[in-house]
């Protein structure tokens, strides 16, 4: 219920600071549910990447723009049909998933069995999650840092390069005129 009233509150607000601190709200309840949901490890990159990375990405971008939206205009419906037929099909597509905590739900049989009789004797590693993360997914846990370090290298060049002016001559010229109309 948070996330959703969170939700609501951004798409009516038209202050965009409100708006990108409620997206980091968004992002900390999403984590937070994560976290309730066992699945800690995607609470930390939903942490990391969406309140911490796209926070300062937001804040980065407001810096450079007006705080405020522009009206909205009739032709915008188009977008939220666009969402609600998207939202829908995703509804639809968890109609037939089983229910939360079943103990007889697929995922519970599939593999997860052989991870907790035989990851430790397998790997020699005492700690299951290590055994899990490490080892059986591997791979996955590696492309996953490698996105979300990626995703930093990228941000720290962005945000470097709009500090740097650009020469002509030696001298600097002011390229970026904050005062400019957009």
């Amino acid at each position: 219920m948070f996330m959703l009233a969170t939700a609501l509150a951004i798409v009516r607000l038209r202050n965009l600071f409100a708006s990108a601190m409620l997206t980091g709200i968004y992002s900390l309840l999403a984590a937070s549910l994560f976290v309730v949901m066992d699945a800690v490890d995607v609470a930390f990159t939903e942490a990391a990447v969406g309140a911490g990375i796209s926070m300062v990405l937001f804040l980065g971008t407001l810096a450079l723009v007006k705080g405020k939206d522009r009206a909205s205009r009739p032709k915008d419906v188009l977008p939220l049909i666009v969402a609600i037929a998207t939202g829908a099909v995703l509804l639809y597509g968890t109609l037939d998933m089983p229910s939360y905590g079943d103990p007889n739900a697929p995922i519970h049989h599939h593999v997860a069995d052989l991870y907790l009789d035989e990851g430790g004797s397998e790997t020699g590693v005492p700690n299951i999650v290590t055994v899990v993360l490490a080892s059986y997914r591997g791979y996955d846990t590696l492309g996953e840092t490698t996105v979300v370090f990626t995703a930093a290298i990228a941000v720290m060049l962005l945000l470097g390069r709009a500090r740097r002016r650009p020469r002509k001559n030696g001298k600097k010229i002011d390229a970026i005129d904050p005062e400019a109309p957009v």
